[in-house]
């Protein structure tokens, strides 16, 4: 009797072994589950402040012309500054949005926007039909202006009439350039193309071409600080146009988006206003 107790208590011990060995595995692999998905879960908490962050920072560039007197130029301090730049800092601060401005000429600007290193361009672009046609989507017009013919200040020429034969400066992809172009077989004369205007004044100047066509705004704020010996025929003034803030890419539209709304909001409070008479008087 005595060995047939122990036996049984010997079996009753053996199969308690075995359930508490078959339960242990299960709790330490729950155990295993849930350290497995706490990090998961932090991981991805991790990457959706990380997106909210990209996008609350994000910084847009805009690309600009680097020498268009009084809309972007460089200051004695060496600051960049200009009815551009100025607009562009108001409208940032209305709406809230950062920004980095990278001065890289007329055509250095056109391409960086086109080629997605630039996000908008602002250099005193006019808003045309055939830039419309090739790509650029532009903002409300923030500036209205006009084109004219400037010559040297000693010139005897008084208008169109006086061109025929001789040959005129113009800066490469501007409205001015486009006017030349309107009026040359009409007046006889021929165009010389520059990359800046800078180094078209001094082709008047030295007498390689007898005048040059640019936006009058432009060219009075050089003539006016740069001391140059030139001379704006009023007279020969076109209709004139807009400029705007002009966009390559649909991934921009919020910043074209932005622009237009805090345009609108500056010129509202008088800042826009504030803006031309700090720089045309």
């Amino acid at each position: 009797m005595k060995k047939l107790i122990a036996l049984a208590l010997a079996l009753v011990l053996a199969l308690s072994l075995v359930a508490c060995g078959s339960t242990a595995p299960a709790a330490d692999d729950a155990a295993n589950s849930e350290a497995t998905a706490a990090p998961d879960a932090a991981a991805e908490g991790d990457a959706a402040e990380g997106d909210a962050t990209a996008s609350d920072g994000k910084v847009w560039v805009i690309a600009t012309d680097t020498v268009f007197k009084p809309f972007e130029y460089t200051d004695e301090s060496g600051n960049f500054v200009g009815i551009d730049v100025d607009i562009l800092a108001a409208i940032a601060e209305d709406q809230g949005f950062e920004y980095e401005l990278k001065s890289l000429g007329w055509d250095g600007a056109i391409a960086a926007c086109q080629s997605g290193q630039a996000d908008g361009m602002i250099a005193g672009a006019s808003i045309t039909e055939d830039r419309i046609a090739s790509g650029w989507t532009f903002s409300d017009g923030y500036y209205t202006a006009t084109q004219t013919m400037t010559v040297a200040e000693n010139s005897d020429i008084a208008g169109f009439e006086d061109l025929e034969g001789k040959t005129v400066a113009v800066k490469i992809g501007t409205q001015g350039a486009s006017y030349a172009e309107s009026l040359k077989d009409e007046y006889g004369f021929t165009i010389q193309s520059f990359e800046d205007s800078p180094t078209m004044y001094q082709a008047v100047l030295g007498g390689q071409c007898v005048a040059c066509f640019e936006d009058t705004p432009i060219m009075q704020a050089s003539i006016k600080d740069g001391g140059l010996a030139l001379k704006v025929l009023e007279n020969t003034a076109n209709e004139g146009g807009d400029y705007g803030f002009a966009i390559f890419s649909e991934n921009s539209q919020e910043l074209l988006d932005m622009f237009n709304a805090g345009l609108a909001n500056i010129k509202a409070n008088g800042t826009y206003d504030e803006i031309l008479a700090k720089y045309l008087g």
